[in-house]
């Protein structure tokens, strides 16, 4: 037997012939789960473990559930039962929101999980202290990767959408964390500090100012939401520039954003050992792309008031 509706799964529960296992997250399970299920989340690696605890065998019969039967939760719970030998497996149709539109009982917790948060408008200040933008770059024979503080940002959300924003990067604080050796990583830092690279002396800081915002509807979690427009400054020039990025509103009425992409550095007059504008560079050869990747946390002004 490979599914069953609803309402065959309530016959059988009355009968008390079948094991139910609910798959989803320990929160989701204590706000709100099918009367006699037992937990077993399929996203933890003890899945199994779990399975075993609830069951007496893997002779007995199991009916598997998760949220709406509409992704692949209970088929990847079932080839995980079938390959540590478990038989008698179905799965109950449309999850547990099929056993509720259907009118049977439900046994709910104290607290609800939270619904999906939603932007407020208003001005977001970035906090520094989290926030991360990390670097790297590469040649023919090898990558360097490493970090720029961020000085200091805002984004700004009208209609709960991103409508502006701005933010500064200290680039004087240009770091490396894949070499070990004290000695070659200062000698990278202060190439990359010099006039070769990105000449921090007379440009201490980069900037780039949010100037539009495309959602992308329909995307699904952990995948960009969106394209990001704006105008990236470095060495006092100024490119246009878009990318791909992840916004999530947080239960704490805080924002936070991800966002990686490749940056062609001569475009911003960083042009030591371009290949296409030197030749003959031999082991100096370094690759125009720059890839770049922000993690970024920031907080409504009314919070960060209060």
């Amino acid at each position: 037997m490979n599914s069953i509706t609803a309402a065959e799964l309530k016959r059988r529960l009355d009968g008390a012939d079948v094991i139910l296992l609910d798959l989803l997250t320990p929160e989701d399970y204590a706000a709100s789960h099918i009367p006699g299920a037992r937990n077993a989340c399929v996203y933890e690696m003890v899945f199994l473990d779990r399975v075993t605890e609830c069951t007496n065998g893997q002779e007995c019969a199991l009916v598997l559930y998760d949220a709406t039967g509409t992704t692949r939760t209970t088929a990847t719970a079932r080839e995980k039962l079938e390959r540590a030998g478990y038989r008698n497996i179905a799965i109950l149709e449309g999850g547990i929101a099929a056993w509720g539109a259907a009118g049977y009982p439900l046994e709910r917790g104290q607290h609800s999980v939270t619904a999906e948060a939603s932007v407020e408008d208003g001005v977001y200040l970035v906090d520094t202290g989290v926030s991360v933008v990390e670097w790297i770059g590469r040649n023919i024979n090898n990558r360097h990767s490493g970090r720029i503080v961020l000085a200091a940002g805002e984004v700004h959300f009208t209609g709960g959408v991103l409508s502006g924003g701005r933010f500064v990067l200290d680039m004087t604080s240009i770091s490396n964390l894949d070499l070990q050796d004290a000695t070659w990583r200062d000698l990278l830092i202060r190439h990359l500090l010099s006039d070769d690279f990105f000449d921090v002396e007379r440009y201490p800081t980069a900037s780039f100012v949010v100037t539009g915002y495309e959602p992308l509807p329909g995307a699904s979690p952990g995948m960009p939401n969106g394209h990001v427009t704006g105008n990236l400054t470095i060495r006092d020039v100024t490119r246009p520039i878009t990318f791909p990025a992840v916004i999530s509103a947080q239960g704490d009425g805080s924002i936070k954003a991800h966002a990686a992409f490749d940056l062609d550095r001569t475009l911003c007059q960083v042009c030591y050992g371009s290949g296409k504008l030197y030749e003959r560079l031999g082991m100096h050869l370094v690759h125009d792309l720059v890839s770049l990747e922000l993690f970024l946390l920031a907080r409504s002004t009314n919070t960060v008031r209060s």
